[in-house]
């Protein structure tokens, strides 16, 4: 049985590492503005230090090493390798070598030397780590006095369409599991005060506060877009107690749903972002 169940836990992170490679590109580009806004708010400039929390495939580890140059130096942190493998892949394919991507965990910061950072980034990573305050704390510690932490979160279900709608639509055929706030997932800090406070815990005071609507899905594919929902496993909607007959009926909706106006144009789900600046000193 133990055998079993292992076969079945690498199965399903091979799938999971499958499903991002096939999408990588694809969310690489349309989040880019994403990535790109965050780094405008931290003001890198060459030759700064920057850490990247829950760094992933690499960012914006990787924008942020174009942005401080060979003189500067960045720090991408996951627990994942095989997403830091991809990350990797993608910094020497652009020439980087002023960018390390390092397995470890964001809640046990504690090794790094104090003030060594100009910046503090995490792009949609915060919200799902078991202790947040603690890696907040920690980036706190890593921090420069004048330096910044820029952070992306996820605004509240509602405006997130590429949550709210299949939620929606799964609803008229199956009980939905309520969004849980406060709890690692998608909508942890689906509320600006919630953010606030912890941050604030942390000894992080938040200066900036604004908000993007941003594309993270499109294709013309229908399986693309079926794949992708069901890959949102961070806030389950409950499809493992669905029958299949419910199941395709939910499929047809979805694809109905988000079928484009004009034939051969792609598919398109997006949702709104709030990016957060804060400095020490909460």
């Amino acid at each position: 049985m133990a055998q079993r169940v292992n076969n079945e836990e690498e199965q399903r992170r091979l799938s999971h590492e499958a499903l991002w490679r096939r999408f990588d590109a694809m969310e690489l580009r349309l989040t880019a503005a994403v990535s790109e806004r965050m780094l405008e708010l931290a003001n890198l400039a060459p030759g700064m230090r920057v850490l990247d929390l829950a760094t992933g495939r690499g960012e914006p580890a990787i924008r942020a090493a174009h942005c401080v140059g060979e003189t500067g130096h960045v720090l991408g942190i996951d627990l994942s390798e095989e997403l830091l493998d991809m990350a990797r892949a993608r910094a020497a394919a652009e020439g980087l070598s002023n960018v390390e991507l390092r397995a470890a965990n964001a809640e046990k910061l504690e090794s790094l030397p104090p003030g060594s950072f100009d910046a503090v980034t995490a792009r949609w990573g915060l919200m799902y780590m078991t202790d947040p305050v603690l890696a907040l704390t920690g980036a706190r510690w890593a921090l420069s006095p004048a330096g910044a932490l820029v952070a992306a979160f996820h605004a509240e279900p509602e405006r997130v369409a590429f949550y709210s709608l299949p939620a929606r639509l799964l609803a008229r055929v199956h009980d939905v599991p309520a969004v849980e706030y406060g709890v690692p997932g998608m909508f942890r800090y689906a509320n600006l005060e919630s953010i606030e406070a912890d941050f604030a815990k942390a000894g992080l005071a938040v200066d900036h506060v604004e908000e993007i609507e941003t594309v993270v899905f499109e294709s013309t594919e229908d399986e693309d877009l079926l794949a992708w929902i069901r890959a949102l496993g961070k806030q389950p909607f409950g499809l493992a107690d669905l029958s299949e007959a419910k199941q395709r009926s939910w499929e047809a909706e979805l694809l109905a749903e988000t079928r484009p106006a004009r034939p051969g144009e792609p598919r398109r789900l997006g949702g709104v972002t709030r990016i957060i600046r804060a400095r020490p000193g909460g």
